[in-house]
């Protein structure tokens, strides 16, 4: 397979020169697009429980595997989920919704079962909990491509804690990272433009010298999208550029009940 097509529909160029030809599993990966349409299919569960193997196939944090996954086919439950965020329709199109979580709970009841005290309920164990869950979500997210099926990391999750903790039953010791819709796409959406390598690949050491004009570059490169935080910041009827956007969202606090969430939930974040 050719890879410059698929390298320059990610980055608007072709920032590089790629070898002439790579394996179709790696150029699968170059070609990753989100969903947000789907088609009114379900998805068996034969092949969802082999798409969720490749999340175990995942690497973890000194073999601890802290994560876990809740799996919602009830279209009640997973539409309550979307009227709470609000803002994404497809959630409820998806037959399937994903919630990826990070996983402490298991941990300590293996430390008591053992008559062991379990002293890591610190930031750090947040974080290695965390990255696994994310590396599990990501295995499934090129799984689920290579199945033919198309997915949508949604984030939003962890602004309703109150409510998806409770509808899903986590414990203590377990939070949500993100969710995932997950079916049979009816369209795909075209390659999401990132960052060109030399703002987010540094050699040997980091170096953000020329970022600005790299940025600058990007934000020529893009469509104005549609603005954030027009409430706070007010309208823009033209559009936001990429970098503009990043510091509407940026610029207001999000999810500030987390810390204190994860607190009542048993974390010291020491």
């Amino acid at each position: 397979m050719d890879p410059k097509p698929l390298i320059e529909a990610r980055y608007g160029h072709l920032p590089f020169d790629p070898p002439a030809e790579i394996p179709d599993t790696l150029g699968a990966l170059l070609d990753r697009r989100v969903t947000r349409r789907y088609r009114a299919e379900p998805v068996s569960d034969a092949l969802l429980d082999t798409v969720l193997a490749a999340a175990s196939s995942a690497p973890s944090k000194s073999d601890m595997q802290q994560w876990s996954v809740v799996v919602l086919r009830d279209p009640a439950k997973i539409a309550a989920i979307a009227d709470w965020i609000g803002t994404m329709p497809w959630i409820k199109q998806a037959p399937v919704f994903l919630v990826f979580c990070a996983d402490v709970r298991r941990g300590r009841d293996i430390c008591d079962r053992a008559g062991r005290e379990h002293a890591n309920d610190n930031l750090d164990t947040v974080l290695n909990a965390t990255v696994d869950a994310a590396l599990a979500m990501g295995m499934t997210i090129a799984a689920a491509d290579a199945a033919g099926l198309g997915t949508c990391p949604i984030s939003y999750v962890r602004n309703h804690m109150e409510k998806v903790g409770p509808l899903l039953g986590l414990p203590k010791g377990v939070f949500p990272i993100a969710g995932l819709t997950l079916g049979v796409p009816e369209a795909r959406n075209e390659p999401s433009a990132r960052l060109p390598p030399s703002v987010t690949i540094h050699r040997e050491r980091y170096d953000a010298s020329g970022e600005a004009q790299a940025l600058s570059a990007y934000d020529a490169r893009r469509e104005r999208a549609k603005p954030r935080y027009p409430e706070i910041h007010g309208p823009a009827p033209e559009g936001c550029s990429w970098t503009e956007n990043v510091a509407r969202q940026l610029s207001v606090p999000e999810r500030a009940g987390f810390r204190a969430w994860l607190r009542s939930r048993g974390f010291a974040l020491d």
